[in-house]
């Protein structure tokens, strides 16, 4: 199964965006499931459904970061490298969703509140699973571009 496959399984299933593009990749990048659904929690419903950057970019980006990220406190070319990478990759998602930021992508201003059931019409209107797919295919690709 593809991770794309797999992160829309994970959402359908009942986990957050975050938690599904994170999960799908877990096992790759050495993160069994529990720690990886746990630390990507909080990055669902744009960050705690505040509605800011959307959870599947959110999932996207702490993969990425693990992969290709630096771990000394950078300031020049390096920074400089892994911050235009991840504006391509923001670019990219916000090119077919037309946006990175959550609200914008569910044209809403609601914050908080109780998640809504996932019913059939929670998938038909809402466009996350789209996200969650496109933020794993983009992530997909970029791993294997740059291997």
């Amino acid at each position: 199964m593809k991770n794309s496959e797999k992160a829309v399984k994970l959402f359908t299933d009942g986990y957050n965006c975050a938690q599904a593009v994170f999960g799908a990749f877990a096992n790759d990048i050495g993160f069994d499931d529990a720690t990886a659904l746990k630390m990507a929690a909080p990055f669902g419903g744009g960050i705690g459904r505040q509605r800011e950057v959307c959870g599947a970019v959110s999932g996207m980006l702490m993969v990425f970061g693990y992969l290709y990220g630096y771990e000394t406190p950078e300031t020049g070319e390096i920074k400089m490298q892994h911050y235009e990478q991840t504006r391509e990759l923001c670019d990219k998602f916000a090119e077919i969703n037309g946006s990175i930021i959550c609200r914008e992508i569910l044209k809403t201003k609601e914050k908080g509140g109780v998640p809504e059931a996932r019913t059939e019409k929670y998938y038909h209107e809402r466009p996350c699973v789209r996200c969650v797919r496109v933020a794993s295919e983009i992530l997909e690709e970029y791993i294997i571009g740059n291997k």
